[in-house]
């Protein structure tokens, strides 16, 4: 499958038309078109019916566009589902997934939808930690369409009363072990939001934190945090001059078959090569997507 930037996925209120429409503009990579949180419950159903004509009708480019519902237990889920179905955005964002039976209870209800359509996992409670690896060991039944978690570090503060700091030490437990469940099983892992966004420092370091765990990206709440995200988030310069040089070196015919080879003093075997390519993959959508 081919690799798809994930930078930055950044939240906009359903409720808000001109925040939908502003979304067109912006260097997201990923907007998650929120009917949860941001939206009060007097407008979950006009917020509904606004998200889902912004996505059919589309105008965001190349931009993943992912509609966030509200629970199947609450008054607004099921509608939420038929209705952003029928949108066909590229993924429903499902909230407080904590037991992999509710992927497969949203994929029943997806079974009639177009198999373009991705569920993707927010891990937001103390119990989805606990059973992280059955959710995302889901994803191996093509039925759930589970292709990434999203970190919810605001709900598992509130749930487990942690003072999470600056460095966000109480929640490496919690980052780690979706980080490590979701590469076990093929799927991609989103940070959770930064929520002091006038502190771009602060994001920035965030952020690095983030990459150093493993994370794909990072979940934003205002516009001005998608810079930041996506150039910590994107491979450096040499990074990929670095990871070109390994796989030219594989490809050399005196080194074909071999498991470990040395370059400039290193010594670099098969399993560089393959995040060698990932790295090189990763640089050139990217700018691909820039060039759009």
């Amino acid at each position: 499958m081919a690799v798809r930037p994930r930078r930055s996925a950044l939240y906009m209120p359903g409720s808000n038309a001109r925040a939908l429409e502003k979304a067109k503009t912006l260097a997201a990579d990923v907007v998650i078109f929120d009917l949860e949180d941001a939206v009060g419950p007097e407008a979950k159903e006009a917020a509904r019916e606004q998200v889902v004509a912004a996505v059919a009708s589309g105008g965001y480019g190349d931009r993943e566009l992912v509609i966030r519902i509200n629970g199947l237990d609450t008054p607004w889920g099921e509608e939420d589902l038929t209705k952003a179905a029928a949108a066909a955005p590229n993924a429903i964002l499902v909230p407080k997934v904590s037991t992999a039976a509710q992927l497969f209870e949203v994929g029943q209800r997806l079974t009639s939808a177009p198999e373009t359509i991705q569920v993707w996992a927010m891990i937001e409670t103390p119990l989805a930690i606990l059973n992280v690896r059955e959710i995302a060991a889901a994803a191996q039944d093509r039925s759930t369409r589970l292709a990434c978690f999203v970190l919810g570090t605001n709900d598992l503060a509130k749930e487990t009363r942690a003072d999470l700091g600056d460095n966000r030490t109480a929640a490496l437990y919690w980052l780690s072990a979706a980080v490590t469940a979701a590469r076990a099983y093929g799927i991609d892992v989103l940070d959770g939001v930064y929520n002091a966004f006038r502190d771009i420092e602060g994001l920035r370091r965030e952020c690095l934190q983030g990459r150093q765990l493993g994370m794909d990206g990072k979940t934003l709440i205002h516009p001005d945090q998608i810079g930041p995200a996506n150039e910590i988030f994107s491979p450096t310069a040499e990074e990929v001059e670095w990871a070109r040089k390994i796989l030219a070196a594989f490809d050399e015919p005196e080194n074909r078959g071999k498991g470990a080879i040395s370059i400039d003093g290193r010594m670099v075997e098969l399993l560089h090569a393959e995040m060698a390519r990932r790295t090189v993959e990763l640089a050139e959508a990217i700018a691909a997507r820039e060039r759009t």
